[in-house]
């Protein structure tokens, strides 16, 4: 960032930063919540309470934190104009590595205001499929779990296996984790779809290029009733001892649940916790989740048919494609965001694609 953009977003009586982020709407909310939170009823209600509590301490801190870019933006300002009209060397390297901080910054909070999905904070349900291609997909599905596991442990966020089976020969059929972190789910929403790999098969004695595909399914981790309502009449219960196929991380003394529901067809296993009881807790919540991502679907299809839009089937049509041969690259085809080091996004460098995806998602709502 230059001065003198600088300059233009810090014009007085134009705060640009304020406009940018609604700081007007974000103070009136805040005072409407010190309002209700300094009401002693509100406590009735701890978890409301709670809820209330964090929002306001989040704006408090968003408020602040605009404030202070303002001001440091107002000071790099003087600076400039003082080194324009007394050239020094010392205080223009200073402001310059002022102003880039300061663009970093704005970026890194322009970025916070395209998590628009209500469930952004939510911990996140994530589901990897093998797809059709035997050992070889069932291998990409592992590749894709250790992705996912290198970008959570660099983020800091805990991982927790509800459900994991294992491949015939190499990698895994199926896994389900719980993601719990800040912007989880704003996160990994980015990922649900089709992703596809190009390479020469390690599982190939004659070394032959394959390509493999496998389903990822992110769904926001739902608690309460009010955001899905389901009838326990369609839901169908299985008890079933753990056999152990799902590897290391399934507790082999547990008592596994299977929920089926009825209507839909949706089927959740969880055979990870140590005991019946958490199992089917657990359980019950991915149920919820994977039904709110289908009404959802619904809701978004229905959106579409309304625009003049085509659907493209959700199975073959990939999101994402990782080539390891001839060349290596990582593209989405949704966004065009490329990486030409693969092995660093198989390493977990997912953040390029998850806010190219955030920026494109916010123009395509725009459209």
């Amino acid at each position: 960032m230059s001065w003198r953009r600088a300059r233009r977003r810090s014009r007085p009586g134009q705060p640009i930063c304020s406009a940018i982020f609604d700081l007007d709407a974000k103070r009136a909310r805040l005072r409407e919540l010190e309002a209700l939170i300094n009401d002693p009823s509100l406590w009735d209600d701890p978890r409301n309470a709670a809820t209330l509590t964090q929002e306001a301490s989040r704006l408090r801190e968003e408020i602040a934190s605009v404030a202070d870019i303002e001001k440091r933006t107002a000071d790099a300002v003087d600076l400039g104009e003082m080194v324009e009209a007394e050239p020094d060397d010392g205080v223009t390297a200073e402001v310059s590595a002022e102003l880039d901080s300061l663009e970093k910054e704005l970026d890194r909070r322009e970025l916070e205001l395209l998590y628009s999905d209500p469930y952004s904070d939510n911990p996140a349900i994530l589901g990897i499929h093998a797809g059709a291609g035997g050992t070889d997909s069932q291998d990409w599905a592992e590749m894709l779990m250790r992705m996912y596991l290198r970008w959570a442990e660099e983020k800091k966020y805990t991982v927790e296996f509800i459900d994991e089976s294992a491949g015939d020969e190499a990698g895994i059929k199926s896994a389900t984790l719980r993601i719990i972190g800040a912007r989880a789910f704003g996160l990994l929403k980015s990922e649900r779809g089709v992703h596809r790999l190009v390479r020469i098969s390690p599982f190939d004695s004659a070394a032959r290029r394959h390509t493999s595909f496998a389903l990822v399914e992110v769904t926001p981790e739902i608690e309460d009733a009010v955001d899905i309502d389901i009838d326990p009449k369609d839901v169908r219960e299985d008890v079933y001892r753990s056999s152990g196929a799902g590897g290391q991380h399934v507790n082999k003394t547990s008592s596994a649940i299977r929920l089926t529901h009825i209507p839909t067809g949706v089927v959740v296993t969880c055979q990870n916790e140590r005991s019946q009881h958490q199992n089917r807790d657990v359980a019950w919540r991915v149920l919820r989740s994977r039904l709110l991502a289908l009404k959802q679907a619904a809701h978004a299809e229905h959106v579409a048919e309304l625009r003049g839009e085509s659907m493209p089937a959700e199975w073959g049509s990939q999101i994402r494609s990782y080539v390891l041969h001839p060349y290596t690259m990582v593209k989405d085809h949704r966004t065009g965001v490329e990486v030409g080091n693969a092995q660093s996004v198989l390493d977990g460098n997912l953040d390029p694609f998850m806010e190219g995806y955030l920026r494109w998602s916010a123009r395509e709502a725009a459209a």
